[in-house]
């Protein structure tokens, strides 16, 4: 290798020749295609989710098909049934405790009218009413029979969602139960009735049978009974008022229970506004519509003297207490045993006959015309009703002066401020234990102290000024200024509470916790008044009252409140402290049909209210009752501007 080039010497050498690193492709032969690089298998998504929609898109489609199946299974098995028992209403037997007859009474009032007797009004004011789409719905209307289903489940109130088609099918040819099986067959036979019959036929039927109170079936029997004209001869106001009927016959029965005024003039307006918006009354003629007063009701003949009453008192308490709904007891066929005793009830006639109204001239002294007399008598161990007295005579005055609500009890109420007092172990404001010998500032209007509400200064009976004076001496005198400030002292709402927990109902009117409770605003009836009583009476111990020892109707006897402890209607809220006893302390009695009683205030504080009422009957305003001839302890009262005198002892 020369040092000067850096070349091999021997040019003679000649290296192998590198491989050629691309040729040119051979036209004539087929290109291969590089081998391609495999890749994982891709995970497919959203399978899992079109697998799911094509099970969910099959289930509804199985459901569908089912449904449709079901509807047509049913079309064609349900046949249209014959009139059920209220279209071919029976009597309803009352009997007393001993099993004599004490009224027959239920027979049904009915006069079928063509729609061509019912004025275009009051046909709307029922369909404003019940069912303002009702010429232009189906005759089962799905959607709000689901709207009324979820409204009952989510605690909107129950609800009906029914058309008048199927309510003209439960009136006529089902029955009123809550079931199932009664609403699937509502459900078709209303299907049918849509297809067979018009929509006048199906009006014109539903007019007649549905229930308007006062044992009046249909649109003719309800204009007599309220208002004593034909249907054709009502006019739109009546017509609205007659239609609110139908939500609730006796709650908005006025005349009967004046108390509910104001939710039937609700009722009444809410009709004649929905006549208005569906185009069917003017405003004009809204705005000069004033509300019809019913006319009184009227009874049976059969009805005469107490036994109205009597039936009154025990349907009322049958169908508060959820033992049977007012249709279904109006329909018939019942046999009722009361708690009622013949012997007992006579003697409560004479009694008011001889001490009341044979002193009585409403010839010379128009003011006796006005005179009401009202009572109640129940057996304090048992709570049972043994006696009541509703009026002079039923077929005269139907108002039942036993049980209305809508007098102040006044002065009657004070035992009630003083049993709380002892319950409580309450103090005068300055700090003295109340018993019966506490002393109290008994001056006409003092005002109440430790009161952070309105001052409040009530005037005694007479305006009678007392200065100090026991506890005691203040009940035997009824002295307003004492209680008004022992309620303050106790505390209001300790008060309201321990009235409740004797027995009379929460939802008493005026049952306001404010110092004015111990005067007696509350408009609890007598026999509120009576079972609250009968409480203190029973050392303390409260249980559910009862009208009735049983009821039945072709042979299926019916459970009665208080079969299984106590009922919604008749338990008293726990004590004013909660509950006063446990399961242990119950009471049960074999005769009572194992009805417990409670404990509601201890023995010692109905016992020493007992003590100062008998007091109020040797000493005090109640002097009247030592005529019994026997122990006694009471309290008087009155209220009203003297217009209501109580006895309750």
């Amino acid at each position: 290798m020369s040092p000067s080039s850096g070349m091999p010497s021997d040019t003679s050498e000649v290296l192998p020749p590198a491989p050629a690193a691309w040729e040119p492709r051979d036209p004539t032969v087929p290109a291969t295609p590089p081998p391609r690089r495999k890749r994982p298998p891709r995970r497919r998504r959203g399978g899992r989710f079109r697998r799911l929609l094509r099970w969910l898109v099959g289930l509804a489609f199985l459901g569908a098909l089912l449904l449709l199946g079901g509807l047509v299974a049913g079309d064609l098995l349900v046949d249209i049934p014959p009139a059920n028992a209220t279209a071919v209403a029976q009597s309803n037997l009352f009997l007393y405790r001993d099993g004599t007859q004490l009224a027959r009474a239920g027979e049904v009032d009915r006069e079928n009218v063509s729609l061509s007797r019912v004025p275009l009004t009051v046909q709307h004011a029922v369909l404003a009413a019940e069912d303002r789409d009702f010429h232009t719905s189906p005759a089962v209307d799905p959607r709000a029979m689901l709207r009324a289903t979820w409204n009952t489940l989510t605690g909107k109130g129950r609800q009906s969602g029914s058309t008048i088609t199927q309510q003209y099918v439960k009136n006529y040819y089902l029955g009123q139960e809550q079931t199932l099986t009664r609403k699937a067959k509502e459900f078709f036979i209303a299907l049918r009735l849509g297809r067979e019959k018009d929509k006048a036929e199906i009006l014109e039927g539903y007019l007649n049978t549905s229930y308007f109170g006062r044992n009046a079936y249909g649109i003719q029997a309800a204009a007599r009974a309220y208002y004593g004209k034909d249907a054709e001869d009502l006019d739109t106001a009546e017509g609205a008022y007659l239609a609110s009927l139908l939500n609730a016959p006796n709650a908005y029965d006025v005349a009967t229970h004046p108390e509910n005024r104001e939710r039937a003039l609700a009722r009444w307006r809410y009709v004649l506004d929905g006549m208005v918006g569906e185009g069917w009354l003017s405003k004009a003629g809204r705005a000069a519509a004033v509300f019809p007063a019913p006319q009184p009701a009227r009874a049976s003949a059969g009805l005469s003297g107490q036994r109205g009453y009597l039936v009154q008192a025990v349907e009322q308490y049958l169908t508060e207490a959820g033992v049977v709904d007012e249709k279904t007891l109006a329909a018939g066929g019942f046999r009722i045993t009361t708690t009622l005793e013949r012997a007992r009830q006579d003697a409560f006639v004479k009694a008011v006959d001889e001490v009341v109204n044979s002193r009585l001239d409403p010839e010379h002294r128009p003011a006796d015309r006005s005179v009401r007399v009202g009572g109640a008598a129940v057996e304090p161990s048992t709570g049972k009703v043994v006696a009541l007295y509703g009026g002079i005579d039923y077929t005269r005055q139907f108002v039942n002066n036993a049980t209305r609500r809508d007098y102040q009890v006044g002065s009657t109420f004070k035992p009630f401020v003083l049993t709380a007092a002892f319950q409580h172990g309450a103090q005068t404001q300055e700090g003295e234990r109340i018993t019966p010998d506490t002393l109290y500032d008994g001056d006409n209007r003092r005002p109440v102290q430790g009161w952070s509400g309105a001052p409040y200064d009530p005037a005694n009976e007479d305006d009678a000024s007392y200065g100090p004076l026991t506890v005691r001496s203040a009940t035997d005198r009824s002295v307003n200024a004492v209680y008004a400030q022992m309620a303050v002292d106790v505390g209001p709402s300790r008060v309201r509470d321990t009235a409740v927990a004797l027995g009379l109902p929460r939802r008493t009117p005026d049952l306001t916790a404010s110092p004015s409770i111990a005067l007696g605003p509350a408009t609890a009836s007598v026999l509120d008044l009576a079972r609250a009583y009968a409480t203190l009476a029973n050392h303390g111990r409260h249980g559910p009252y009862t009208l009735v020892e049983k009821i039945t109707r072709d042979e299926e006897e019916f459970a009665l409140p208080g079969d299984d402890g106590f009922s919604d209607l008749a338990r008293p809220e726990d004590g004013p402290d909660g509950p006063q006893d446990g399961p242990d302390e119950s009471e049960h009695d074999g005769d009572d049909h194992g009805r417990r009683t409670r404990q509601v205030v201890t023995r010692e504080a109905a016992d020493t209210t007992t003590s100062v009422l008998r007091s109020v009957v040797q000493g005090g305003t109640g002097t009247a009752a030592l005529a019994a001839g026997r122990p006694a302890a009471g309290k008087t009262g009155t209220a009203e501007d003297d217009k209501a005198a109580w006895f309750a002892g």
